[in-house]
């Protein structure tokens, strides 16, 4: 695999990373073992690596800080660096899933590959790995979503769950307004925004109602 060579990982546990590029559909049919364990490993490495990251080399608050990583770490952006390693094409799905890797599948193969990289080398080699492939894209300021509302009504709809936004406040004069804007989901709060614009005070509190969403469904990293 050229990705091996390319990222010095010669000597991997080859039974890892077998299993890192195993779909459970193709485990079901042919016996073996899954990418799940792997890729719920490579999660939390992921989440550690790019946290310090924003934290020894930025001076964001801690929201910023959160919705930077997130922007780095979410779905798309983790299937766009399996695609960049060139694994796409090497996972193994079932007969049923040939035609259906979707970017969720993609994006759990590359936190399985990091849980493949930190059991086979440590904690070093792994934070190395991930910071080659993902810190270039952080310096660019390449932006894999900004739409949280679409997001955020995408999520409730597959829970078929109710969603609305409320105004809460307008204040300022007319050239300098302040909204205040909630976001409710089956009549419960769950983000509140504020902004410049009506736009953007949405946008705000889909976003906090996004991650409070997410994390209630351990989805946290499905891309807006």
């Amino acid at each position: 695999m050229d990705f091996i060579k390319k990222y010095n990982l010669e000597g991997i546990n080859g039974q890892l990373l077998n299993a890192a590029l195993t779909h459970s559909s193709y485990a079901n049919e042919k016996g073996g073992r899954n990418y799940e364990r792997l890729e719920f490993l490579g999660d939390a490495i992921l989440q550690l690596i790019i946290s310090d990251y924003y934290y020894k080399y930025t001076k964001f608050d801690e929201g910023k800080m959160s919705k930077e990583r997130a922007s780095y770490v979410c779905e798309s952006a983790l299937a766009s660096y399996t695609k960049e390693l060139g694994l796409a094409e090497l996972i193994k799905v079932g007969e049923g899933q040939k035609d259906n890797v979707s970017d969720s599948i993609l994006a759990d193969i590359f936190e399985a590959i990091i849980g493949t990289v930190y059991l086979s080398f440590g904690y070093n080699k792994a934070k190395k790995f991930v910071e080659t492939i993902i810190l270039p894209h952080i310096k660019r300021g390449d932006n894999y979503f900004d739409d949280y509302k679409s997001a955020l009504q995408e999520m409730v709809q597959t829970t078929k769950n109710s969603l609305e936004y409320v105004l809460v406040s307008e204040m300022g004069p007319s050239h300098n307004k302040t909204f205040k804007i909630d976001v409710i989901i089956n009549g419960i709060i769950y983000g509140r925004g504020i902004g410049k614009t009506k736009k953007e005070a949405e946008q705000n509190a889909a976003y906090i109602a996004y991650q409070k969403q997410a994390k209630n469904k351990e989805v946290g990293k499905t891309c807006i």
